[in-house]
């Protein structure tokens, strides 16, 4: 059974922790078998790729890595500050919500 990842696709989150901390960004994917998560614009890594039909010119390219989901906290979209996450049932529904704010992502 896959465990249930409380950062979703989409989700705006800070890196808390590593080479990157502080840095905020987009989740682009999250791969739910390793834990780990991609965020736009934080660990930047440069990858030698070689010529190809996407890209006839080959050369160093600059991607994103995946980071681990522990070294991730959610953006609060109310107070812009990091929050921790919650499940609970709202009118018949699971839901995640904001601890800090109390809000329905």
């Amino acid at each position: 059974m896959m465990k249930k990842l409380r950062i979703k696709t989409g989700d705006t989150v800070r890196v808390i922790a590593g080479d990157h901390k502080g840095t905020e960004g987009k989740v682009l994917r999250v791969d739910i078998k390793n834990n780990k998560a991609i965020v736009e614009g934080a660990n930047m890594v440069s990858k030698h790729e070689k010529p190809s039909a996407k890209n006839p010119q080959g050369g160093i390219v600059e991607k994103e890595a995946p980071l681990h989901i522990s070294n991730l906290s959610l953006i609060d979209a109310k107070s812009g500050s990091a929050t921790r996450v919650g499940f609970e049932m709202r009118d018949g529904k699971k839901v995640r919500f904001a601890k800090k704010s109390n809000e329905v992502i």
